[in-house]
């Protein structure tokens, strides 16, 4: 089955830099990708290679499996949402909805009929007669989605949308347009450096870095099984523990480590461990590790503890706050057994791959 939109080895240099560099992705018709990743990591220039703002250097770009590479913007039927809202402010906010249907040979009855439909959508109907400067951040993005969604594209980009929101609207904003993506079937490509938007709006995601795609899947996916120690600490924000891995697994800084799997390869090796998928007790004479607590955080929710394996090693646990499986807070300075289950632990060899355990688990897992 040919995908809808599909990447193929797309790169972008810029004299000896790869701001992209060989992304090769598969998108499905009414599916939302977001491309996740820090700054510079050649999200947002993969964006706007498939916008048509940024020709590329290699690779081919296919939307219903024809190539779209050499059109120019106004001809590959993309509405794009830009982090700065990008309206026109002399125009009322049913002027700036209704601007790409007047570059369209649409009539006016109609364009009339889609503005007033998309102004409904974005719960800003009684606003239409208004400037840009008189609403609020949040209005003006959502009259912007307005405008993007308006001429029912094949494709709609969002660029970073929610950047210049504060906590509340992003949050209001990214429902509204996750609702509003699915609600008409828009297959759509969303770039945010926000772990917790990414996770909330995506069917699947793509973390990358400098210019490459490290993995694509579903948040579980990503979250359970990372490929890379960078997925591991990018999403779910994973401990991250090199050292070296034999019998037992010793860190930079000393500390041994009882794995819960075990494990063929031997050598240098990296352990990721999910801070909520890490418990403490004070008996810990069956622990796969100790250590000392440095500082202990209530934070609503969560409890949250820095541990000290050795002089050069922390890690962060978080457990819930309340309920039969509260987790005590310990004070600075207390000793502390750390256990998890043998699914909460990640293994990767020195090239950064992941690394099977190969003996099945006998016991039932518990934290004991």
């Amino acid at each position: 089955m040919i995908p809808y939109l599909r990447l193929d080895s797309l790169t972008k240099r810029y004299h000896d830099t790869l701001a992209a560099d060989r992304v090769t992705l598969d998108i499905a018709q009414g599916e939302m990708i977001v491309l996740l990743g820090p700054s510079g990591c050649g999200k947002t220039t993969t964006l706007r290679m498939i916008a048509g703002f940024v020709e590329a250097t290699e690779g081919t770009i296919e939307l219903e499996g024809r190539p779209i590479g050499n059109l120019p913007p106004h001809r590959r039927d993309m509405g794009m949402v830009f982090q700065n809202y990008a309206l026109f402010p002399h125009l009322s906010v049913a002027r700036n909805v209704a601007f790409g249907l007047e570059m369209r040979p649409i009539p006016r009855p109609e364009r009339e009929k889609r503005v007033a439909e998309m102004l409904r959508l974005v719960k800003l109907d009684q606003y239409a007669a208004r400037l840009p400067r008189q609403l609020s951040g949040g209005q003006q993005q959502r009259v912007a989605i307005a405008r993007a969604v308006a001429i029912h594209p094949k494709l709609l980009l969002l660029d970073e949308p929610l950047s210049n929101l504060d906590a509340e609207l992003r949050q209001d904003v990214a429902r509204e347009i996750r609702l509003l993506q699915q609600d008409r079937a828009l297959t759509a490509i969303m770039v945010t450096h926000d772990q917790q938007e990414a996770m909330t709006m995506a069917d699947r995601l793509v973390v990358m870095r400098d210019g490459r795609v490290q993995q694509v899947g579903r948040q579980e996916d990503l979250y359970e099984r990372p490929q890379t120690p960078f997925v591991a600490r990018f999403i779910g924000n994973s401990n991250l523990l090199p050292g070296t891995l034999g019998d037992r697994f010793r860190t930079e800084g000393g500390a041994e480590i009882r794995l819960a799997g075990t494990y063929k390869t031997a050598g240098h090796a990296t352990i990721a461990l999910r801070p909520e998928r890490i418990s403490l007790s004070i008996a810990a004479d069956t622990a796969r590790a100790r250590g000392e607590i440095l500082l202990s955080s209530y934070m609503g929710a969560v409890v949250e503890h820095v541990v000290a394996l050795d002089p050069q090693t922390q890690l962060v646990t978080r457990g819930a706050s309340f309920g039969d499986s509260a987790t005590p807070r310990f004070p600075a300075g207390t000793s502390v057994g750390l256990n998890w289950l043998p699914s909460a632990e990640c293994v990767f060899d020195d090239n950064d791959r992941p690394i099977a355990r190969i003996a099945t688990q006998q016991r039932i897992e518990t934290n004991a």
